[in-house]
C-alpha cells in the first residue's frame, strides 16, 4: 500500500465538505460549507516544529471551519497511514489537542483515520491518573479495515471512494494484476456515475490511479486506456497535474510530455529530489518505466 503523505493531504484537501459530512452527520447545520475552509499546515508545523523525520509516517491536517453560528471552530484530522503498533500513539493525539487548545484557544475536534492492516490496532482514547489526578481524552476514529464495502459504495458521499481506494489498496498483496484491474475499474465506475465537480473527480481519479499500484507498468497503460474510454478522454485530463501541482508549491514546475526521454527525467528527478513517492508512482506519474526512475534514483543518489 502506498503510505503517501502528499495523496492524502491532496485528496483531503480536495473533498474537505464530503470529508466533514461523511464523518459528521449533521455537517450542514454545523458548518457553514459557503464560507470555505482555511488549511493550516504552516501552524500544525510551527507546534511540532521538532518531529523526527525518521518517526513512523502520519499526515496531519489542521483545518479552520466556520459554523452557521458565526464562530470560527478548528478540526485536527489525523491520518494514520503507517499501520503499525504505536503504544505512544494516543498519547501524541493528547499532544497534539492540548498544543493547539492552548496556542489557538479554538474548540478542536480530532478525527482520526486508519488505514493499517492490523485489526487490534484501534486506540479511541488516552487515559492519565496519577495520585489522585485523572484526564480522559477521546476522539473520532475511522477504521477502513472495518468497514462494509458494499455500504460504501452505495454511499453517495465522494469522500466513500477515498475509503473504498483503500479497502482496495489493503487487498492489494492478495491480487493478481488482472484481478485488481476489474476492481480498480469497478471503483472508477462507481465514481464517474456519481454526480460530482469535474475538479472533485479528477482529484479522487488521481487517488484511485496512485494510491494503488499494479506490479507491471502493462496493466496501468490497460488502467489508463479503460478510463480514457469510459469518459471519452474528459475525467482522465489532468491527473498527473493533480499531484505536480502540490508539488509545485515547493518549488517546481508540473507539465511533461509523455514521450519525451528529457521531460521524464526531469520530472521523474524533481519528484525524486522534493517527494517521497515511490518508484513505481514516479514511473507511472512521469510515463517512465520502473527501471527507469530505480536507475536514475541511483545516479542522483552519487551525485
Amino acid at each position: 500500500m502506498v503510505k503517501d503523505d502528499t495523496l492524502w493531504k491532496g485528496i483531503l484537501e480536495n473533498v474537505w465538505d464530503d470529508f466533514l459530512r461523511f464523518t459528521f452527520a449533521d455537517a450542514d447545520n454545523i458548518f457553514d460549507m459557503a464560507k470555505g475552509f482555511v488549511f493550516m499546515d504552516k501552524e500544525l508545523d510551527e507546534l511540532f516544529p521538532d518531529e523526527n523525520s525518521d518517526a513512523p509516517k502520519f499526515v496531519d491536517k489542521l483545518v479552520k471551519v466556520f459554523t452557521k453560528a458565526g464562530t470560527e471552530e478548528w478540526i485536527l484530522v489525523h491520518v494514520e497511514v503507517q499501520g503499525y503498533n504505536d503504544i505512544n500513539f494516543s498519547r501524541r493525539m493528547f499532544t497534539y489537542f492540548y498544543r493547539i487548545l492552548d496556542r489557538y484557544d479554538k474548540p478542536v475536534t480530532a478525527v482520526v483515520i486508519f488505514t493499517d492492516t492490523n485489526k487490534n490496532f484501534h486506540p479511541q482514547q488516552y487515559e492519565y491518573s496519577y495520585l489522585g489526578t485523572r484526564n480522559i481524552f477521546s476522539f473520532n476514529t475511522y477504521k477502513i479495515l472495518d468497514q462494509d464495502e458494499k455500504a460504501l459504495e452505495t454511499n453517495a458521499n465522494p469522500f466513500a471512494v477515498v475509503a473504498l481506494t483503500v479497502l482496495l489498496a489493503l487487498k492489494r498483496k492478495r491480487l493478481t494484476d488482472d484481478d485488481l484491474l476489474k476492481l480498480k475499474l469497478q471503483v472508477f465506475r462507481n465514481l464517474i456515475q456519481r454526480k460530482i465537480a469535474p475538479e472533485k473527480l479528477r482529484g479522487l481519479h488521481a487517488f484511485l490511479k496512485l494510491y494503488v499500484h499494479f506490479a507491471t507498468p502493462e496493466t496501468n497503460i490497460k488502467f489508463d486506456t479503460e478510463t480514457k474510454l469510459l469518459t471519452n478522454n474528459k475525467t482522465t485530463m489532468g491527473i498527473e497535474e493533480f499531484v505536480l501541482n502540490r508539488a509545485e508549491k515547493k518549488g517546481f514546475a508540473k507539465g511533461r510530455e509523455e514521450e519525451s526521454l528529457k521531460n521524464q527525467t526531469d520530472v521523474s528527478t524533481k519528484l525524486i529530489l522534493k517527494t517521497d513517492f515511490s518508484d513505481e508512482q514516479i514511473a507511472e506519474i512521469a510515463g517512465a518505466s520502473v527501471t527507469f526512475v530505480v536507475k536514475l534514483r541511483k545516479t542522483l543518489s552519487k551525485s
